[in-house]
């Protein structure tokens, strides 16, 4: 999921969180195996300019059932949420690090 967008005059009324909802259901039912998120980080009190968060928040995936699997930069994250295959078994993506450069790494 990379860019949320919300009508202008409905902004700032938290529809990020059933957005980010149903965006997991509808991609669960129709059988994907796992859905992942690239949200910013944001700090309460700190203003945000519009453009920053149309990727959402990451308390907006977290509260989606979203995990974080890497942390490419100070304010943004790879969040990633599994789904089961017919199997039953949930598939794990390989765990992402970042070197000091700030290069992912797999």
């Amino acid at each position: 999921m990379t860019c949320f967008v919300v009508r202008k005059g409905y902004r700032g009324r938290g529809l990020t969180y059933p957005l980010a909802r149903a965006a997991v259901d509808y991609a669960r039912e129709r059988g994907a195996r796992a859905l992942e998120a690239y949200p910013m980080i944001t700090q309460p009190g700190k203003e945000i300019t519009w453009g920053e968060v149309h990727v959402g928040a990451r308390q907006v995936f977290e509260e989606a059932g979203f995990a974080e699997v890497s942390h490419p930069t100070l304010r943004r994250v790879v969040m990633r949420i599994e789904f089961q295959s017919h199997s039953g078994r949930v598939a794990r993506p390989p765990r992402r690090t970042v070197n000091p450069t700030g290069l992912e790494m797999s």
